[in-house]
This record gives structure tokens, sequence and C-alpha cells, in this order.
């Protein structure tokens, strides 16, 4: 079973730039999809980007030209590079992974979780 571990959050201002790591154990993750998505408080979690087997990528509209989501299968991990952070890009950041395809932004159709790492963006 695919156990996931996300780090890499923290405080930055405005501007500044983040990379978060997701590490999977227990499997190889060359055959799952992978994403990221975020949450704040009283919302909805949202689809932040989501990478397939072969690399091909999504992007949600807020993140689009900002963050670059990228993963290696030799070291197991996925990977999201977030530049010119916004404050409104605060969130608890997660990753995850799924063997079926769907709507990649539907958080239900997603098939294994990390537990998260917070992003704080100040002004």
């Amino acid at each position: 079973q695919v156990h996931l571990v996300e780090s890499g959050g923290g405080a930055v201002q405005a501007g500044g730039s983040l990379r978060l790591s997701c590490t999977a154990s227990g499997v190889n993750i060359d055959i799952y999809s992978m994403a990221w998505f975020r949450q704040v408080v009283g919302a909805e979690r949202e689809g932040v980007s989501y990478i397939d087997q072969n690399g091909i990528t999504l992007y949600g509209d807020s993140v689009r030209g900002r963050f670059t989501i990228a993963r290696d299968n030799a070291k197991n991990t996925l990977y999201l590079q977030m530049n010119s952070l916004e404050p409104a890009d605060t969130a608890v950041y997660f990753c995850a992974a799924r063997l079926a395809g769907g709507t990649w932004s539907a958080t239900s159709e997603w098939e294994v979780w990390g537990q998260g790492t917070q992003v704080t963006v100040s002004s």
C-alpha cells in the first residue's frame, strides 16, 4: 500500500518561493498518477496540479504559470515548485495518488492521501 509524506512547507513572504516534496513508500509511484491539492479551513480541498504516469501535467487556473509539478520516479518523490507566491496561496497542501483515471481535480477520484504540509504566505 502507498504511504505518502509531504514536506517543504513553511512561511514565506509574498513573491517568494517554496518547493514541496511528497515521498512515497510501499510501492513504486511510476504506475500512479499524482497530484497536489490544497485546503484552507472552512473550504473544500482544491486541485492545484496533476501529473500522470507519462509526465502529462495539468494546473488549476489560479496557479498556472507560477507553480510547476514534477516527479522523480527513481526517488519515488513528487514535487511542487511554487514561485511568485501570494497570500491567497496560504493553505495546507496535500499530495495524492491514484491508479485509475477520472476528473483530476475531484477529491473523490483519489485513492491515497498524505497528511499535508502548511504553507503560509504573508503580505
